[in-house]
């Protein structure tokens, strides 16, 4: 008896702030949340040292009176429902009434509000409310928060660097003015304005102000709908993507929500369009029913749950694959006369290889239609038997010898070998190879060569203040960056394994895996392998000498049967299966 207690209202407060509020950029995503809510038209952030120092989110919105503004710190006290009913409907951003009270339990919160008429200042501490009393100010609503998480070690020691903790604040606040492009939203740190818009309500310009002038000069206007959803915004052309699905902007009812499957939809419109491993740019806002929509699932209001998920799902896979098959022009046609190959073409039409003499003097009788069945494509060595994988490991399987023969459409090199015919996809074979020379090289050199001019990379201005860091995760790779205006990267020299590369596409690639984290130690080297990798110009129509030097330098590689996501990189068509085939 008497073991169970009810907590009291500090300790409720610091339980909930542990769910709302995991970081200074949790703060900011509801404290602009509340200011969107109350109408407001510019929105400014200040921050320092990440914000775990100080923050603060002033608005032009409706404000509030004394009373209300009291009140506002109280757990569960909101504006924005009256009734449980009125959770199948929410229009607002904010409806828990948790945000105010649980950033004022591990912080120090000065709040200066405004209706009009009736204006007021409320401090407090750290749970406790050191004073309330009137403050002249404009209307709208200002809060500061200082000292964030001081009092509760626990989780201040698991927040990173202000460089860091800076950029995730300033990813919040570029998908609120891409989710908002009709309010003003203006983010200084450190007392430099690091990013603005202007609130006329133009999407274009805000992708612009986000991603630089080649990104907004291939958005694509996109407007679609069905019965249920209807979805407008910008998708950008396969030319322009991402190494991670950071840029991709689904917006739900004007509300930022983490929704993998609608990513993945969306990256299915793509499919073969954009390299694999690289993620698309969009700005998607999907509008629907409120009552389709449940955001009641955490207090943090990143998840949701969706009703008719599969048809969006579906609605967006379809349309985002015709607006892009429709943005990508038709080829020209030309006529040219016949290309003259370096040899002669292999040939399965048997009517090419029967004399002219003899077909005009004997007619050739058209055999029957038959249904031929699919040639059977097995992989270049199969076990016959199931081995442990241990085993399987210790045993590398043989390369085979192979003889090249030709060429098929600029695709697929032919060779013979002692089973039959092979099939090589040579751009996979190519990027299996650079792989493997570009690792090789970054661990047995250190060579550089100064550029004549520098690689200027545009990148964010928050990933422009992490330079230091970016340059201490990419150290063994031979790449230094260095800082070249705010929101602009410069590379003066290479490495010598480098040449060739793309230069500014491949750094912005290794830039945006480091914004993204996947250049985790240990791994930093094969990352930026994949990263150089992904840039190369596909190869197409070979000479006789180059198929067989990329025959010769695949046979030596470590792993020359998969390309570098798996997939084979070559076939084997047997000799007996092809016999059979031919009823031989």
């Amino acid at each position: 008896m008497g073991r169970i207690k009810q907590l009291d209202s500090l300790t409720t407060n610091m339980i909930a702030a542990g769910e709302v509020v995991e970081r200074p950029m949790g703060v900011v995503k509801e404290l602009v949340e509340n200011s969107i809510d109350a109408e407001s038209t510019r929105i400014d952030i200040l921050i320092e040292e990440g914000g775990m120092k100080k923050l603060t989110v002033t608005d032009n919105g409706t404000g509030m009176d004394s009373a209300d503004a009291e009140m506002s710190f109280q757990r569960h006290a909101t504006s924005k429902i009256r009734s449980q009913n009125d959770l199948w409907t929410i229009h607002t951003l904010g409806f828990r009434g948790e945000a105010l009270p649980s950033i004022a339990s591990v912080a120090k919160v000065t709040m200066t509000t405004s209706d009009g008429n009736d204006s007021s200042r409320i401090i407090i501490e750290y749970g406790k409310k050191i004073s309330a009393s009137p403050y002249p100010c404009d209307q709208g609503t200002e809060i500061t928060v200082e000292g964030l998480f001081y009092r509760t070690p626990a989780r201040l020691k698991h927040m990173r660097s202000a460089a860091y903790e800076s950029s995730l604040i300033q990813d919040v606040v570029l998908k609120f003015a891409l989710s908002h492009p009709e309010i003003s939203f203006h983010l200084y740190n450190e007392g430099r304005e690091t990013f603005s818009t202007s609130g006329q309500g133009d999407l274009l310009e805000v992708i612009f102000q986000a991603y630089g002038r080649n990104a907004a000069e291939n958005a694509v206007e996109v407007s679609f709908r069905d019965f249920d959803y209807e979805v407008e915004g910008y998708l950008l052309k396969p030319s322009v993507s991402r190494a991670s699905r950071n840029a991709m902007h689904l917006f739900l009812n004007g509300r930022m929500v983490r929704t993998y499957k609608l990513y993945q939809a969306v990256r299915e419109g793509y499919d073969q369009l954009i390299p694999a491993g690289r993620f698309p740019v969009c700005v998607l806002n999907i509008t629907m029913d409120p009552h389709l929509l449940d955001v009641n699932v955490h207090p943090s209001k990143w998840e949701v749950r969706l009703s008719k998920e599969l048809q969006l799902e579906t609605l967006l896979r379809t349309e985002v694959r015709n607006a892009m098959m429709a943005s990508m022009p038709a080829p020209a046609a030309s006529l040219s006369e016949a290309r003259t190959y370096y040899y002669e073409p292999l040939s399965f039409d048997t009517d090419a290889l029967v004399p002219e003499t003899t077909k005009k003097e004997e007619p050739v009788k058209e055999p029957e239609e038959v249904k031929q069945p699919v040639i059977e494509k097995k992989p270049v060595k199969e076990p016959v038997q199931e081995t442990p994988a241990a085993e399987e490991e210790e045993e590398k399987p043989d390369f085979p010898a192979m003889e090249v023969i030709g060429q098929f459409r600029g695709k697929y090199i032919i060779c013979s070998t002692a089973s039959g015919l092979v099939l090589i996809r040579q751009n996979a074979a190519d990027r299996r190879i650079r792989y493997e020379e570009i690792l090789s090289a970054m661990k047995n050199s250190r060579l550089t060569e100064d550029l004549l001019l520098p690689v200027t990379v545009h990148v964010t201005d928050a990933l422009a203040a992490r330079c230091d860091e970016l340059n201490e995760a990419v150290s063994e790779t031979g790449i230094s960056f260095e800082v070249f205006g705010h929101d602009t990267l410069a590379v003066r020299s290479l490495p010598s394994w480098a040449k060739g590369l793309s230069g500014e596409a491949f750094l912005k690639g290794l830039a945006e895996l480091f914004e993204s984290d996947e250049l985790r130690a240990g791994q930093v080297q094969s990352n930026t392998a994949l990263a150089a990798v992904r840039h190369l110009p596909g190869l197409k129509n070979l000479t006789m000498e180059d198929m067989k030097e990329l025959v010769r330098k695949l046979s030596l590689c470590e792993n020359p049967f998969r390309d570098l996501s798996g997939r084979p990189v070559f076939i084997v068509l047997d000799e007996k299966e092809l016999e059979k085939e031919f009823r031989r």
